[in-house]
């Protein structure tokens, strides 16, 4: 159905939402009161729409997030079948805490574990939890151990700027390869704390000069609305692309092709669970309709 209504005919990587709920409740999140709902893909569902994107879009790669993907009963069969049937390369998206025993069953089928954090110590726990530095930290210490690849996440806000990169410097020590930094969109959570919206945006450009002249080890990217002037526009081809990164599904089933649409309703399809295949739902508000742009990242 994608293919019918945009031309798109290949999807490089599915993000699959297993479920809303999580043992954090993070000032910034983007699902905001959707972490208290049960919605959730069954093993089943999640092996079926990974199977369809698969064998209809080409998809290589899944990364699986929540919620806290950690706290999805069956995410060992997930992995597994992903890695093991489909022949995906597997990553996950989480918070790290307390993940030790979990992360070591799944470990010889897993990619790339990557981490999110929001600057050094205390920083980052007002954030997300408390002891949630160390227990990351920790994760990030046995994924090295048991020869996981490792990345990490930071959303930048007005608390944490200034601790890009000195997290940058530790994450280095734990064999982290890249660091990604995501702008806070105010959806969710963080539209009721504006506070950590970053309203000097020449911050900005003296991260990035600071990130570009600190000579490090670790892969930084960066959402490129982290700049003075926004993102530049994209160049599409005419007509639409033919293949995109990444379509994002939520533990409803509702896709999503932009970042920057995630956490706002505007979903034009939703894989139908029950019948196992993808419906066009246009609205009025809906990303396609709204044209809106994806997130366009760049290496610093």
């Amino acid at each position: 159905m994608i293919s019918e209504v945009t031309g798109i005919r290949r999807i490089r990587m599915l993000y699959l939402q297993l479920l809303y709920r999580c043992n954090f409740e993070c000032l910034h999140c983007f699902h905001g009161q959707r972490l208290q709902h049960a919605d959730a893909f069954t093993t089943d569902e999640a092996v079926n729409l990974l199977t369809l994107m698969r064998d209809e879009y080409g998809t290589a790669a899944v990364t699986l997030l929540g919620g806290e993907p950690f706290v999805y009963r069956d995410l060992a069969q997930v992995v597994r079948y992903a890695k093991r049937d489909l022949g995906m390369q597997v990553e996950i998206c989480t918070n790290g805490y307390r993940i030790e025993r979990r992360l070591t069953e799944i470990a010889p089928d897993l990619d790339l574990l990557r981490v999110s954090l929001e600057g050094i110590g205390t920083t980052n726990d007002k954030i997300r939890k408390f002891g949630s530095y160390r227990s990351a930290l920790s994760a990030l210490e046995i994924a090295q151990q048991l020869g996981v690849r490792a990345g990490a996440t930071m959303t930048v806000t007005s608390r944490n700027i200034d601790e890009v990169l000195p997290l940058a410097r530790t994450l280095q020590h734990y064999g982290v390869e890249q660091l990604k930094l995501h702008c806070l969109r105010p959806v969710g959570n963080a539209a009721d704390h504006r506070e950590l919206l970053v309203n000097d945006v020449t911050a900005y450009t003296r991260l990035r000069e600071c990130l570009a002249s600190a000579e490090l080890d670790i892969e930084v990217i960066l959402d490129e609305d982290l700049s003075e002037l926004g993102a530049p526009d994209a160049c599409l081809p005419a007509g639409g692309p033919v293949e995109i990164e990444r379509i994002e599904a939520d533990p409803r089933g509702a896709l999503t092709m932009s970042c920057k649409a995630v956490g706002k309703d505007s979903h034009a399809f939703w894989y139908d669970k029950l019948a196992d295949h993808i419906d066009h739902r246009p609205s009025a508000t809906d990303e396609l309709t709204l044209a809106v742009p994806d997130v366009v990242y760049g290496r610093v």
